[in-house]
Formats: structure tokens, C-alpha cells, sequence
């Protein structure tokens, strides 16, 4: 699955960079902020409950001049905390390191007379996640290996530099699976998350 993934999101650069103009822009920037995470479960027996965590890392930024259309590369680590309740109300919870690589279709807005303090932008595209945590949790709960989002987003770009954005995600894949000894095997978990960074482009 983690070949499948590589090769996938590999191409997909490759296709990104064939796409771009080669008048595009290219940016480095360093980005942090705050995950906030919640599991949902297939099931209703379990309620799971928002919970706080963290990321940082590096990005890369291609946008097309004038349009202000391009996309833009991350390279994460990402802890996500998360809780939730059992049917006998027996709280559980499991803290989960990533590598995270999403990838956004960017759309800067084009504003004239405010471009060069502010400038929004919208993103939306899949993300990539590799576990580096453990992968049991207390013998009841098995988190996977791999797992994939697709990321819905907006922000704000200060003086040319500065981009602050927020953005949703929905997991695609199982990212937890339980394994029977709750009495309640077969019930699996799928990421819900919000993440808030402010980025610095060079």
C-alpha cells in the first residue's frame, strides 16, 4: 500500500510540474500550527470527541502569474490526539504521529488594490500520511500504517510573504481498526480534522 501511495503521489508531482508555465513562481516557506482531530467511527456506538494536537514543516509553492492559479507541496509531522467513549462509557485514547505530504491545487485571488498587503486563496487536494507511531493501542486498537485525506482550505496571504490559512480534511482510508479485545471487533476509525498554520515564504 506505502509503494502504491509513493508511486501515486510521484506522479502526481510529475504531472504538476509538466502542468506548470515556465514563467511560474516558485516559493520555500517553513509552516506550523495546530491540528485538532476527531475519529469518525463506523459505527455510533462510539463518540469520539475533538482533541488538540500539532504540526510543522517545510512547503513548496508554484503559482502562475496573473491567474494566480498553482499548487503547493508540504512535507509534515503531524500528531493527532485523539478520545473517545465506548458503549460503557470507558473512555480511550490514542496519540498518533505522522508524516503527513498534502497536495493543493492553490487558487490566489487576484485583488489590485490590496494585493500587495493581502491576498486570499483557496486550496483543496489529497494528503498523504505515514504513521510513525506505534502501531497498537492498549491491545484493543490498531492504528494503520497509511493512511489518505482529501483537504478543503482558505487563507490569507500578508505582504507577499505571510500566509495564514485554516483548512478541513476528510479521511479516505481506515486510520484505526479495532482488533476484538473491547468485545466490539471490526469497527474502524477514519481521521476528521482540522488544521490552523502560518507560514513564512521566502
Amino acid at each position: 500500500m506505502k509503494k502504491t501511495a509513493i508511486s501515486f503521489l510521484l506522479a502526481i508531482v510529475a504531472v504538476v510540474f509538466s502542468a506548470l508555465p515556465a514563467d511560474a513562481q516558485l516559493r520555500f516557506g517553513l509552516r506550523a500550527g495546530v491540528a485538532v482531530n476527531s475519529l469518525h467511527f463506523s459505527t455510533k456506538t462510539f463518540d469520539a470527541s475533538n482533541r488538540a494536537g500539532f504540526t510543522g514543516g517545510a512547503m513548496l509553492e508554484f503559482t502562475a502569474p496573473v491567474i494566480g492559479l498553482g499548487f503547493d507541496l508540504s512535507a509534515m509531522y503531524v500528531r493527532r490526539n485523539s478520545q473517545w467513549l465506548e458503549a460503557n462509557n470507558i473512555p480511550q485514547k490514542d496519540n498518533r504521529d505522522y508524516i503527513d505530504i498534502p497536495l493543493n491545487l492553490k487558487w490566489r485571488m487576484n485583488i489590485p488594490l490590496i494585493n500587495a498587503i493581502a491576498r486570499p486563496f483557496l486550496t483543496t487536494g489529497p494528503s498523504f500520511s505515514f504513521l510513525t507511531s506505534r502501531k497498537s493501542a492498549e491491545n484493543a486498537y490498531r492504528n494503520r500504517s497509511f493512511d489518505t485525506a482529501w483537504n478543503f482550505g482558505f487563507g490569507l496571504e500578508l505582504f507577499k510573504h505571510v500566509q495564514v490559512g485554516a483548512s478541513y480534511g476528510i479521511g479516505l482510508t481506515k486510520a484505526l481498526k479495532t482488533i476484538g479485545a473491547t468485545g466490539t471487533s471490526n469497527i474502524d476509525g477514519r481521521n476528521r480534522y482540522w488544521t490552523v498554520t502560518a507560514a513564512y515564504m521566502f
